[in-house]
């Protein structure tokens, strides 16, 4: 008979091995855009934005004067007046007719493409809504057949500069510091529902006198405030000259805001003019 010694360990049982966890899933490493995806993805974003929400607009001239000036540069809301071909980038035709259309004011300040050529970008004032009889006598406006109050304030005086020349000699005027400006008659202008804004008037002028215009449905009366410098309404539709009755959906949008303005002075190649010729008191000016 086999006996266990006195004081011989217990016997015990090996426990079994654990088994290893199973590895983790490699993840993969997401494969960067190339230069050429991440262009098109930037266009298209900038499309939208410059389509549906805000556009820039440089002002080339001198029609809007007082409000605009040569050289400043604004943004344009696109949603105000709805959607049309004309809101798109190059008034590409995939809108077949204006979709969300909203009425405009008297006294907007509205971007436009001007018949017939329907490809350049204007900017004028509304001043005629559909069903308005709109008329001129003796410089003064009429909108069926009441004239809308119009009364003289200080001159505008603008530095001569190279976005700016008087238009006639006679506006000129030397300051005491010997810088060149350009001093106009202004005047503060009310429309029917009280929007009030500055007009230029140079004197008597052809287009100050002008026969009742109905404005027709889906069109627009509309005018510089420059009144003696701007080929508008008040003239025929005629590529490079007058606008005629403007239809609503040649429409692009309703100035917002100057978000930059330079008097013409800038070198491109001397970056301390970028800077001087910066008219900054303008920068910022709502409508």
């Amino acid at each position: 008979m086999n006996e266990t010694p006195e004081n011989a360990p217990e016997a015990t049982t090996a426990a079994p091995a654990a088994a290893p966890a199973p590895a983790a899933p490699v993840k993969k490493e997401k494969k960067e855009d190339s230069f050429g995806v991440f262009l098109v993805k930037l266009v298209l974003i900038v499309a939208i934005f410059r389509s549906f929400i805000f556009s820039p607009f440089n002002i080339p001239s001198e029609s809007m004067l007082p409000r605009l000036e040569n050289g400043d540069y604004l943004l344009a809301a696109k949603w105000p007046f709805g959607y049309s071909r004309y809101s798109l980038p190059f008034s590409v035709p995939l809108l077949p007719k204006r979709i969300l259309a909203g009425q405009p004011n008297r006294g907007d300040v509205v971007i436009f493409k001007a018949p017939p050529g329907n490809d350049v970008d204007y900017i004028k004032r509304v001043i005629g809504l559909p069903g308005d009889t709109v008329q001129m006598i003796g410089g003064v406006l009429n909108i069926n057949g009441k004239p809308v109050p119009k009364v003289k304030i200080e001159d505008f005086v603008i530095p001569v500069s190279a976005n700016t020349n008087c238009v006639s000699p006679e506006f000129e005027v030397m300051e005491k510091d010997g810088t060149p400006t350009c001093h106009y008659p202004q005047f503060r202008e009310t429309m029917p529902e009280g929007k009030s804004y500055n007009v230029l008037d140079l004197g008597y002028r052809q287009q100050d006198d002008t026969v009742p215009v109905v404005v027709p449905e889906g069109h627009l009366f509309l005018m510089g405030d420059n009144r003696d410098n701007s080929m508008d309404s008040r003239f025929p539709a005629v590529e490079g000259g007058g606008i005629g009755l403007v239809p609503q959906d040649n429409l692009v949008g309703r100035a917002t805001i100057v978000m930059w303005s330079t008097d013409g002075s800038a070198n491109w190649f001397l970056p301390w003019t970028w800077f001087t010729a910066a008219r900054w008191n303008r920068i910022g000016g709502t409508f």
